[in-house]
C-alpha cells in the first residue's frame, strides 16, 4: 500500500491566535487542491482560535506537545483528551528543542506517545542525531537507541509518522542532502522494521525535518524513503509553505 505524503508546519513559538488564523486564512486556498495530509502544528494557545479557521479547509490541526498523564498535578501541562476534545489531530512529541532545552527522554518520549495513541491522536514522533554524533560516525548507534527505547509498546507503525531531524541541519540553513535523506530515513525504516515486526512498519510515514523548504522540497520528496516533511520558518510564510505541500508540481 501507497504511504500518502504527509507536510506538517511546525510554527513553534510564533504567531499569536490572531496572527495564526490571518495565516490560515491565506494558506486555505493555496492548499485546497494538495493531494498530501497538511498540518498546522500550532502553540497550545492558538488551537481553539485555529481550529476555527481551518474549518471545512484541507488543513488539518495539531499541537506541539503532550502529557502521558490522563490529569493530575502537573502544572502547565495539557493532556491527550484534552487536545483531542478541541479538534486536535496531530501532535509533535521529542522534538529536538524539547530534548535540548526542556529535559525530554526517550523513556518520556515513549510514554507521550503511547498516551497520544490511547487517546486517538497521531504522533509526529522526532528522533535525529547531533553534528557532533554524525561527525563521529554515531548517526546509526543513536538512532538505534531512539527507535528501541522510544517506540516500545506501539502495536500499529501505520497510526504514528516519524520525523527524522538531523539536528545540525534544524535552523542552520545547512540541509543533508536528498540522498543522505534518503539513506539515514531508510536505515530508520529498515530498523523500526527489525525491531517491530508485524506492527505495520511496513506502512509507517516518514517524514525528513532538516530544513525543507520550497527550493528543496521536490528533490527531497522524490527520494522513495522520504514521506514528507516536518517544516518549521517555511511553515509561517503561506506561500513557501504551500510550495512545499505541491511539491509534486
Amino acid at each position: 500500500m501507497a504511504r500518502k505524503p504527509i507536510i506538517a508546519g511546525n510554527w513553534k513559538m510564533n504567531n499569536t491566535a490572531s496572527e495564526g488564523v490571518e495565516l490560515v486564512k491565506a494558506l486555505k486556498p493555496l492548499v485546497a487542491d494538495a493531494k498530501c495530509d497538511v498540518v498546522v502544528c500550532v502553540p497550545a494557545i492558538d488551537i481553539p482560535a485555529v481550529k476555527k479557521a481551518v474549518y471545512g479547509s484541507k488543513i488539518k490541526l495539531g499541537a506541539q506537545n503532550v502529557h502521558f498523564a490522563e490529569k493530575g498535578a502537573y502544572t502547565g501541562e495539557i493532556s491527550a483528551n484534552m487536545l483531542k476534545e478541541y479538534g486536535v489531530q496531530y501532535v509533535i512529541i521529542g522534538h529536538s528543542e524539547r530534548r535540548q532545552y526542556f529535559g525530554e527522554t526517550d523513556e518520556t518520549v515513549n510514554k507521550r506517545t503511547l498516551a497520544a495513541l490511547a487517546a486517538g491522536l497521531t504522533p509526529i514522533v522526532c528522533i535525529g542525531e547531533s553534528l557532533e554524533e554524525r561527525e563521529g560516525g554515531l548517526t546509526e548507534k543513536v538512532l538505534d537507541k531512539q527507535i528501541a527505547e522510544g517506540f516500545k509498546g506501539i502495536e500499529d507503525f501505520s497510526k504514528l509518522v516519524i520525523a527524522y531531524e538531523p539536528i545540525w541541519a534544524i535552523g542552520t540553513g545547512k540541509t543533508a542532502t536528498a540522498a543522505q535523506a534518503n539513506e539515514t530515513i531508510g536505515y530508520i525504516r529498515k530498523r523500526v522494521k527489525k525491531l517491530y515486526p508485524h506492527k505495520n512498519a511496513g506502512r509507517l510515514r516518514i517524514q525528513y525535518g532538516g530544513s525543507m523548504n520550497a527550493g528543496n522540497a521536490k528533490e527531497l520528496m522524490a527520494q522513495p524513503e522520504i514521506d514528507g516533511g516536518l517544516i518549521g520558518g517555511a511553515s509561517l510564510k503561506p506561500n513557501d509553505f504551500a510550495a512545499i505541500v505541491h511539491f509534486d508540481k
